[in-house]
């Protein structure tokens, strides 16, 4: 029914609201005397709680300060209507430094203070069917044929609260019938709605506390949104008051922007139609010279990067990275290892010629701290009286390796070489320990006519004689 003015139900609820001071969240409202900033006939709203909002020049924010010029407007409301009941005028006029306008403040209602009855209802609001927003005054701006549900939050136990209204038309209003809601929602509906059901609702407790809902029924439409450029995908609600626009990016890319965009009360949308970013990670900065990047440039989402070492080197890591969703690698880079082989053993009797510079002075048969890089050769000799079996020379390889194992020296006789006018039998370039040789000499010479021994092959790799020697038959 219409609003009553009942000077008793006044003073009851002038009363519950000095109450409730302790529990304010107020706005300092404080206008100065500027000229010592070197600013004329600036207000300043300092110490700003951050359950207030405040609007300017179409801005919305949540700031601790804020300064407004001489004939400049704000309007300040609270972060969420009707969970706090607010108390002042919502739009502040500055006039040469000073606020024209009373104090707001936010006072905790029924939902965040445990459903009391000392505290001024909460009312929520539901839109069955339709649009709606909230504008920067706090006003509910309701888009035309919208179903609007009011819902008082108030414990039912505690008795029956009541809605009235500023406008002349009745709306049905009684608990909700849920189950999960008919204990604590006091509805009131207003069904497809008109301009003539703006107003200003108010839900009263039986012991005269109130929130109050101002309801603005207006026909907004916003500018059309064109379907947006590949990659970015959306799905567009409509453009009239309270209508969105929902924007999201195919795997690979970042939304750069609001995801949601949504129809205001002054019918431009919230904020700008966003756009897609590709995901790239950070460029590969390579410190090692010996390591190599494959594919350098190929660091945007799901590519790899492909590492090799010089040759000579191995890699000591992971041989790829490969860029992820965060715009991150997903490992860490490698680096490359010099590949050397270690010393080869020296064979017994045997030893490893090396250069100059790398002579083994003191004839050791490891050289300590040494090693070969890859493509090295070594070499090696035998002692006299030795022979050289397996590979002289060996090559220190790509997987760190000798190309074969270190060669033996094995005692042997050289071959003595033919006496004048004769040949040594067997002829052999190498002959082992016990061998024996005779010679036979060329027509016309002989061997001494005395007995002579065979030169033997010894132990120590001398012959025991050298072979005998061959005389012409005039000498004998």
């Amino acid at each position: 029914m219409p609003r009553d003015d009942r000077s008793g139900r006044t003073r009851a609820r002038v009363a519950a609201i000095a109450t409730t001071t302790l529990l304010l969240l107020t706005l300092n409202i404080k206008c100065i005397d500027t000229e010592n900033l070197g600013l004329e006939n600036v207000c300043i709203l300092k110490d700003l709680h951050p359950l207030l909002i405040v609007t300017y020049k179409y801005l919305t924010m949540s700031v601790d300060t804020i300064r407004v010029p001489h004939n400049e407007r704000l309007m300040v409301r609270c972060r969420e209507i009707g969970k706090y009941k607010f108390i002042g005028d919502s739009l502040l006029h500055c006039r040469n430094g000073t606020w024209n306008g009373k104090e707001p403040v936010c006072v905790p209602t029924t939902a965040i203070s445990n459903y009391t009855e000392n505290v001024p209802p909460t009312i929520d609001f539901g839109l069955p069917a339709g649009s709606a927003v909230v504008e920067p005054t706090g006003a509910l701006a309701v888009f035309p044929g919208s179903i609007l549900h009011l819902e008082c939050l108030f414990a039912r136990k505690l008795g029956n609260p009541e809605w009235t209204w500023s406008s002349t038309h009745r709306y049905p209003s009684g608990w909700a019938i849920a189950a999960r809601e008919r204990d604590w929602k006091y509805r009131l509906s207003i069904f497809y709605a008109k301009p003539h059901d703006s107003g200003i609702y108010t839900c009263t407790t039986p012991k005269g506390f109130n929130n109050s809902i101002h309801v603005r029924v207006t026909d907004v439409q916003c500018p059309g949104l064109d379907a947006p450029e590949p990659p970015l995908i959306s799905r567009i609600e409509g453009s009239r008051l309270g209508h969105s626009a929902i924007f999201e990016c195919p795997v690979g890319y970042r939304l750069e922007g609001a995801s949601r965009i949504t129809c205001q009360y002054n019918g431009k949308w919230s904020t700008e139609v966003p756009h897609c970013e590709k995901i790239k990670c950070s460029e590969i900065n390579i410190r090692d010279n010996a390591l190599l990047v494959l594919n350098e440039h190929n660091n945007t989402y799901g590519e790899k990067a492909v590492f090799i070492c010089m040759w000579g080197y191995k890699l000591s890591g992971s041989q790829s990275m490969t860029c992820e969703g965060d715009g991150k690698w997903n490992g860490s880079m490698p680096t490359c290892q010099k590949i050397t082989c270690p010393v080869p053993e020296t064979p017994p009797s045997g030893r490893i010629v090396e250069q100059p510079r790398y002579a083994n002075k003191n004839n050791k048969k490891h050289y300590h701290g040494r090693t070969y890089k890859v493509g090295a050769l070594v070499r090696f000799a035998c002692q006299l009286g030795h022979q050289l079996i397996g590979e002289a020379v060996i090559i220190c390889t790509e997987n760190g390796t000798w190309s074969h194992d270190p060669p033996v020296c094995k005692v042997r006789c050289p071959y003595p070489g033919d006496p004048p006018h004769g040949r040594i039998a067997p002829l052999k370039f190498w002959y082992k320990p016990g061998d024996n040789i005779q010679v036979t000499c060329s027509p016309g010479y002989v061997t001494p006519l005395e007995p002579v021994k065979k030169p033997s092959c010894r132990e120590n790799g001398i012959w025991s004689a050298p072979p005998p020697p061959c005389r012409s038959y005039k000498e004998v």
